[in-house]
């Protein structure tokens, strides 16, 4: 059990009564959650809730042991908490005792990475750089003569640095305004001079900035290029390693070794296993901008990805990529026709607008819900809160992973943040 409660809205629910209810501050809950309109909860809000403690009513079958063992307490720690309790073998059905949220451990400790543009705000930063190990920048995008173009990254790798996380540039093969560029994949891949170019380029960037290592983000690669970005990675992996820098690479999410599609045929999980420090897999993007509407990040999808990349990666290679945003689509949805991008707050503030009450898709564990805009057209949601996040996170206990990656933290959401903190321990650079 973690150190929060989340709290599904209901009807007749008010700040003031989940204050009284849970013994925690209105302020506390409204900062918490970001509440913008206290007098307009939504049915089937997700709120977190951080009391100092927990009030636990004995039921049938309860022990005290068992009680400690859901909460991932002592033994101990529960009886000093209750001094009422003078014989750990006497409780009674309904009784009430206090659950120390403070004494609470935690699953384990684990790596946080989150990617930013060089314009991501300072304040957004100072909200979430205390709970990440790395901080990749993005992107350096690739030139077709292998260089690399320029950004101005100084500000993120301070401010990195001065919480203890660990800066990383992301490189990749877009070009601007146009997305993932196939064709300068394979020029890059196959040019002996671009590819050496690219290598030099990384090197100087590395040598005279704060990096601590680099991330390839190269996607929709040719799958004749499979074997090339493996040799690519190799080379600049044996040049990166015994120069104290780590090397990592996004992957597409697939679910087995022969899955066909540019996107994930040329992402070769097994070898990427063999060379690299450690993989991000984009476990997101079922829902995406000009597909039908469905959720970002459905956790029955998710799992089927780790299934398969546990099978053949090191687990504790593992990162999990874990979506920071939501989609709003036209019904009926016209295929190509695009979705609206939005935060998981904007989405929150917008279903308030429109009056919509949110519901929770059980399979997928994703909240969502429909409204009737202003031109009389229907529209779905499909986002993220507390409960979705807590259920995507805890597969990196399930999986043993390595930890998670969140595309991107360009926005806060405080929610995302604290279900994380009560869960694992973030560990930080020396």
């Amino acid at each position: 059990m973690s150190l929060i409660i989340l709290h599904t809205i209901k009807s007749g629910d008010t700040i003031y009564k989940l204050s009284k209810k849970y013994n925690v501050s209105e302020k506390k809950i409204i900062e918490d959650n970001n509440i913008k309109n206290i007098n307009n909860l939504l049915i089937g809000q997700s709120l977190v809730i951080i009391p100092e403690n927990i009030i636990y009513k004995i039921k049938k079958g309860d022990t005290l042991y068992k009680i400690s063992k859901n909460y991932n307490i002592t033994l101990n720690n529960l009886l000093s908490a209750n001094p009422n309790i003078t014989n750990p073998d006497i409780i009674y059905i309904d009784q009430d005792i206090k659950i120390p949220a403070n004494s609470t451990k935690k699953l384990r400790s684990i790596d946080v990475t989150g990617y930013a543009f060089p314009g991501t705000t300072s304040e957004v930063l100072s909200n979430i750089l205390p709970s990440l190990t790395y901080l990749n920048i993005f992107s350096y995008q690739i030139q077709e003569n292998g260089s690399l173009d320029s950004i101005f990254p100084d500000r993120l790798i301070n401010l990195a640095l001065a919480q203890d996380v660990a800066p990383i540039m992301t490189i990749t093969n877009t070009r601007t305004g146009e997305g993932f560029d196939s064709d300068l994949a394979h020029l890059v891949l196959t040019d002996p001079e671009a590819e050496q170019n690219l290598i030099d380029s990384i090197i100087f960037i590395l040598n005279s900035k704060k990096y601590q290592g680099v991330n390839l983000d190269l996607e929709y690669i040719f799958p004749e290029d499979k074997e090339n970005y493996n040799i690519f990675l190799k080379k600049l992996t044996s040049i990166l390693r015994p120069l104290g820098y780590i090397t990592t690479t996004a992957l597409a999410p697939k679910i087995s070794d022969s899955q066909t599609g540019i996107l994930y045929e040329a992402h070769d999980y097994k070898s990427q296993a063999q060379i690299v420090d450690q993989i991000i897999l984009m476990t997101y993007e079922w829902g995406y901008l000009y597909g039908p509407p469905q959720p970002v990040s459905p956790i029955d999808q998710v799992e089927k990805v780790l299934k398969y990349a546990v099978s053949v990666i090191p687990s504790q290679k593992i990162v999990m990529g874990m979506p920071n945003y939501g989609y709003d689509w036209t019904l009926p949805y016209i295929e190509g026709s695009a979705a609206t991008s939005l935060t998981n707050l904007q989405a929150i503030e917008l279903a308030s607008k429109f009056g919509a009450s949110i519901e929770f898709d059980e399979k997928t564990q994703t909240p969502f819900f429909e409204y009737t805009d202003n031109n009389n057209k229907n529209h779905i949601v499909w986002f993220d809160d507390a409960r979705s996040i807590e259920s995507k996170l805890k597969l990196i206990d399930k999986y043993n992973l390595l930890g998670v990656s969140y595309w991107n933290i360009n926005t806060y959401f405080p929610q995302n943040w604290l279900v994380l903190n009560s869960l694992y321990n973030i560990n930080k650079i020396k």
